[in-house]
């Protein structure tokens, strides 16, 4: 596969303010980084940008999550590691990833309510929207990840 462009070079303001945007989100909003770091692990895997997924595994291990914490986002219904919280952000942003079938349904958006105020839960439906910008401008474009040398197929 080859990369098609880089944003970064022809188009930088808006490189520029995407990720503005984004370090808002991750620095201002005062959302704990381990809501940040189920978002966009999750986001990434559903729409599939191995980019992405490749930089917040290392982003979530960096800050210390737990491998088992960061390998079941995949399957976080089916695990019991994360708490009540967590799953409320894990549904919301499942929802919002797939809104042309989910349609935001309130059944993923109320469970927020009992765990986030209102500035958090429209912080965290920003992070969502962020990351799915990142996504699709990553898949769309086809930016590559760094390969390292230890994991190349023979």
């Amino acid at each position: 596969m080859r990369a098609r462009l880089d944003i970064s070079k022809v188009a930088p303001e808006t490189y520029r303010a995407v990720a503005a945007l984004d370090r808002f989100v991750v620095k201002e909003t005062g959302l704990e980084p381990r809501y940040i770091h189920l978002i966009k692990l999750l986001a990434s895997h559903i729409n599939g940008c191995a980019y992405c997924v490749d930089m917040h595994i290392r982003e979530a291990r960096h800050t210390g999550m737990p491998d088992q914490w960061i390998n079941l986002v995949n399957v976080w219904r089916e695990s019991p590691v994360y708490s009540d919280a967590e799953r409320a952000v894990l549904a919301w942003t499942e929802a919002l990833t797939l809104l042309a079938d989910t349609r935001a349904p309130d059944e993923a958006f109320e469970p927020l309510k009992a765990h986030f105020t209102e500035e958090q839960i429209a912080n965290i439906t920003v992070a969502i929207s962020t990351i799915n910008v990142w996504n699709r401008v990553t898949v769309g474009l086809r930016t590559l990840h760094a390969v390292a040398p230890e994991t190349v197929a023979a």
